[in-house]
């Protein structure tokens, strides 16, 4: 207990020196090596602050900071640069300033990997915006890529950004020739490019699935040429309503043919049409997904897209593109024309065999007929022939007519007696002469040797 109790004592004597007075010191000497730690803990930190106040001291404002910044950046990237990059979001201002966010990726699928404001102000907007346009064909838009000169410039309240002053219209023409080439490219290499065309349209295509718009003036151009042919041909149409431009455009497309494709037994064919527009208002039918699920579409997929110019990926996969909405519904009319022009063309064969062969038969039917009335007429001439010789003999026969030429005839009974030996004395006979009859009797019977037998 003593030895114990020293310990404490020691302890306590030690711990008494090295802590501040407002810790507890009521500790073994097992835990004096911890308090000893947490003392030094204590000296550090106290010595860290006491440092941190000495250099607070050195301190700046925010704006000050930024603005060390501003300098750094002006004094380092100065002057004028020809960037590349992709414009991710873009907006006109009422005030006639554009403001734009641009960035920058590896690859197509790839993530951002750099963004940053971007402005045209009002006096070079209205130069550029114009030049651009005319010169691509397209507006500026989300998703393009563009190659713009530029400043930058460093604000402590907006922070980085480039005033661009100038964009290369050339380049842009190019970067969407080039995504262009790559989309054929890929279709053609996956045996897409001729798939469409190989379905073959039904003979009388007249059940019509259209994906279009129903306000687009193509629409509208089309339903009316169609239905209102002169021909008198009846449609039976069904319009899925899709955005018909923009970045929107493909999945709409893509949604109204998947609901088609549910529907299929119900049509025909697929029209797609789409009037005039500018080449940005159009590129949407550049895009891959789209050409390829009209490519592998389950019916013949027929297209109107643009103006007669106007010639675009979908075009090439469709089973058969037309230049416009109204060049659409007059494919689809020649086809019922042809079809009718056949029927008429066969109709007017049938007509024309039918009376050739009725023709034949009639002649056939004249021929027999005349023969047989020729043959009749000779068997009647032969006939009449025969009779007049039977009559002739007839009459030469005629025992009257041997009568008038001194013959007489001898009668028993009503019976001509031929032979003499018929006869015998005391028979009563009559003599028929030419004109009359002798009533006689028979006397006496002699044969004369030139009528008797020896």
């Amino acid at each position: 207990m003593k030895a114990n109790s020293g310990r404490r004592v020691l302890g306590l004597s030690l711990a008494s020196r090295l802590l501040p007075e407002n810790m507890a010191v009521d500790i073994c000497i097992d835990d004096f090596y911890r308090a000893k730690v947490q003392y030094y803990d204590y000296i550090c930190m106290r010595r860290s602050i006491k440092k941190f106040k000495m250099e607070r001291a050195d301190s700046i404002t925010l704006h000050e900071l930024l603005m060390r910044v501003k300098r750094v950046v002006e004094d380092n990237v100065s002057g004028y640069y020809w960037i590349k990059a992709e414009i991710s979001e873009i907006k006109n201002h009422p005030t006639g300033h554009c403001y734009l966010e641009l960035c920058d990726k590896a690859g197509d699928d790839s993530p951002v990997n750099a963004k940053v404001q971007a402005m045209i102000w009002s006096n070079a907007y209205r130069l550029i915006k114009p030049y651009f346009e005319t010169s691509t064909g397209y507006q500026l838009g989300k998703g393009m890529h563009i190659l713009v000169k530029g400043q930058v410039q460093y604000s402590p309240i907006y922070g980085i950004s480039i005033v661009i002053t100038d964009i290369d219209p050339s380049f842009t023409v190019g970067e969407a020739e080039l995504q262009r080439q790559k989309t054929i490219k890929r279709l053609r290499d996956e045996g897409m490019m001729e798939m469409n065309s190989t379905i073959p349209i039904p003979t009388l295509p007249r059940r019509l699935a259209i994906v279009s718009s129903d306000s687009a003036a193509g629409y509208l151009d089309f339903m009316k040429h169609l239905h209102e042919n002169s021909y008198g041909f009846r449609f039976q149409t069904t319009l899925f309503n899709s955005p018909m431009q923009g970045a929107t455009a493909p999945k709409g497309i893509i949604e109204s043919l998947d609901k088609i494709a549910y529907l299929q037994d119900q049509f025909d064919i697929v029209v797609i049409i789409r009037g005039g527009g500018s080449v940005q208002d159009l590129s949407c039918f550049d895009d891959y997904e789209l050409c390829a699920n009209i490519a592998q579409f389950p019916l013949p997929v027929i297209t109107g897209i643009g103006h007669e110019q106007d010639f675009h990926i979908a075009d090439m996969v469709a089973h058969t593109n037309l230049k416009t909405p109204t060049a659409a519904a007059g494919f689809l009319l020649d086809i019922f024309v042809r079809e009718d022009m056949q029927i008429s063309f066969l109709s007017r064969r049938l007509l024309l065999s039918l009376q050739r062969r009725m023709a034949d038969e009639y002649a056939k039917v004249e021929s027999i007929s005349s023969k047989t009335i020729s043959l009749a007429t000779t068997r009647i001439k032969e006939e009449h022939h025969r009779l007049d010789i039977m009559q002739q003999r007839i009459t030469m026969n005629n025992p009257y007519r041997l009568l008038e030429r001194g013959f007489t005839i001898i009668t028993r009974n009503d019976k001509r007696v031929t032979d003499i030996a018929n006869l015998k004395q005391g028979d009563d006979i009559q003599v028929l002469m030419n004109e009359g009859a002798i009533e006689c009797e028979v006397k006496n019977v002699v044969k004369h040797e030139m009528y008797g037998k020896e």
